[in-house]
C-alpha cells in the first residue's frame, strides 16, 4: 500500500483560517504514532508489567512445551499453548497477573505483604475469556504467610476457581459448601506437599466478577487455616490448563488493599520496622562441623512481627540445616526468618533458633546482628 500523502495547494484568496486548520490536520496525520505493540512472553517464566502496577507471568513449570502469553493493557492472553500433563496430576502451568509478591518478583508499588488483621478490604475484579477446546480451571489464588515473605511458597493457597473444562478437581476433596461473597461454592481441601489449599469452585461459570478477597480470607481464617496475625503475600488471577489452552485470556484485572490505617504500611515493630534487641550465639564445634543456638530477645516496648535477623557468616562457614527458622542463602551473607509458631517476639520476650553447618580453617562468630535492618547487642 502506497503511503498517504496529503497535499495543501494555497489556492489565491483562500481564507486564511481555512489555510491554518489544513496544515493542523496534515500536521496531525504526520505525528500519529502507531499504538505501542502487545508484549509476548514465552519464557518459562518470564514476566512483565501492566497498568504500572501489576505483573503478568508466564510460569509454566510442568511442561516442557512451549508456552507463550502475550501482556495487554489490561490484562493477558495465552498465545500459544503446547503439549499437555496428565488430567489426575498437576497441570502444566499458571500463566496469569498478580498484585504483591511471588517468589523474588514484587509488583510495582505494591502493598503487600499486608498482615491480615491491618486489612479492612482488599477489592478486586476480574473478567475472563474462555475456551471450548481445552483441559483448564479459571483460578483465583490468594496466598498467605505466617510471615512477611516476598520469595518461596507460602504457608497456605487459597484458590476460587471461576470455571473448569474436563475431568480435573482441586486438590484433597470436597468438604461441603459455603455462601462467600454472596455466592455459594463447593469446598475443598488438601494439601500438594509443599502447603495447604483451601479451594472454592464455582458451580457453574463465572466470567466477570467484582468482590472483596478479605471475604474469602476470613472464611480460611474461621477454617483454621490461618491467622489473623498471617500476611496477605500476594493475589493472582489466571489458569491452570492440563491441555492445550491457547486463547484463554484475562480481559481485565483489578486488585487493591486498604489497611485499616488507609497507608498500607508497616506498624512499628512490624516487617522492616525499628526493633530494639540483643542477641545470644552460642556454640558447639568440633573438627570441621558446629551448631549455633541463637537467642534473640526484644528489648523494645512493641512486637516484632514477622522477624528477621540478618547477619554474616565468617568465610568458609555452611549452614546444611536449620531448626525453628528458615535461613536463606547457606553460605555467606545470611538471613534468619520467623516460621509459623515464632513469627512474633513480644516486648520483653525471646525466640530461640538454632542450626548446623560445616566450616574450614579457623572457627570464629558472626560480628553483628540486625534484627528487621536494626542492629542488636550481643552477649
Amino acid at each position: 500500500m502506497r503511503p498517504l500523502r496529503l497535499r495543501v495547494r494555497v489556492l489565491r484568496g483562500l481564507p486564511g483560517a481555512l489555510i491554518a486548520a489544513l496544515a493542523v490536520v496534515a500536521s496531525l496525520m504526520t505525528a500519529a504514532a502507531p499504538a505501542q505493540a502487545d508484549t509476548t512472553i514465552c519464557e518459562p517464566f518470564g514476566t512483565t508489567t501492566i497498568q504500572g502496577r501489576y505483573v503478568v507471568q508466564n510460569n509454566r513449570w510442568g511442561s516442557s512445551a512451549t508456552q507463550c502469553v502475550t501482556a495487554t493493557d489490561a490484562g493477558f492472553r495465552v498465545s500459544q499453548a503446547d503439549g499437555s500433563a496428565p488430567t489426575n496430576g498437576a497441570p502444566k502451568s499458571y500463566p496469569s497477573v498478580f498484585n504483591g509478591c511471588h517468589y523474588t518478583t514484587c509488583s510495582p508499588g505494591t502493598d503487600l505483604p499486608a498482615r491480615l488483621d491491618t486489612v479492612s478490604e482488599a477489592p478486586s475484579s476480574i473478567s475472563y475469556g474462555f475456551v471450548g477446546d481445552a483441559v483448564y480451571n479459571a483460578s483465583y489464588d490468594i496466598w498467605l504467610d505466617p510471615t512477611p515473605r516476598t520469595d518461596g511458597v507460602n504457608r497456605t493457597e487459597i484458590m476460587i476457581w471461576f470455571n473448569r473444562v474436563g475431568p480435573i478437581q482441586p486438590i484433597g476433596s470436597q468438604v461441603g459448601t459455603a455462601a462467600v461473597g454472596g455466592r455459594t461454592w463447593e469446598v475443598w481441601t488438601g494439601s500438594n506437599g509443599a502447603n495447604d489449599v483451601l479451594s472454592f469452585v464455582a458451580p457453574s461459570a463465572i466470567t466477570d466478577w467484582s468482590f472483596d478477597v478479605m471475604d474469602f480470607v476470613r472464611a480460611t481464617v474461621s477454617r483454621g487455616l490461618a491467622e489473623d496475625d498471617w500476611y496477605l503475600t500476594s493475589v493472582q488471577a489466571g489458569f491452570e490448563p492440563w491441555q492445550g489452552g491457547a486463547g484463554l485470556a484475562v480481559n481485565s484485572f483489578s486488585s487493591t488493599v486498604s489497611t485499616g490505617d488507609g497507608t498500607g504500611t508497616p506498624d512499628p515493630g512490624g516487617p522492616g520496622g525499628p526493633a530494639a534487641c540483643k542477641v545470644t550465639y552460642g556454640t558447639n564445634v568440633w573438627q570441621d562441623g558446629f551448631t549455633a543456638d541463637v537467642t534473640v530477645t526484644n528489648t523494645g516496648t512493641t512486637p516484632v512481627d514477622g522477624w528477621q535477623l540478618a547477619f554474616t557468616l565468617p568465610s568458609g562457614q555452611r549452614i546444611t540445616n536449620a531448626w525453628n527458622t528458615s535461613v536463606t542463602p547457606p553460605t555467606g551473607s545470611v538471613t534468619a526468618t520467623g516460621v509459623g509458631h515464632n513469627a512474633r517476639i513480644a516486648p520483653g520476650g525471646s525466640l530461640a533458633f538454632g542450626f548446623q553447618g560445616t566450616y574450614s580453617g579457623a572457627f570464629a562468630e558472626p560480628d553483628g546482628f540486625r534484627l528487621n535492618d536494626t542492629a542488636c547487642t550481643t552477649a
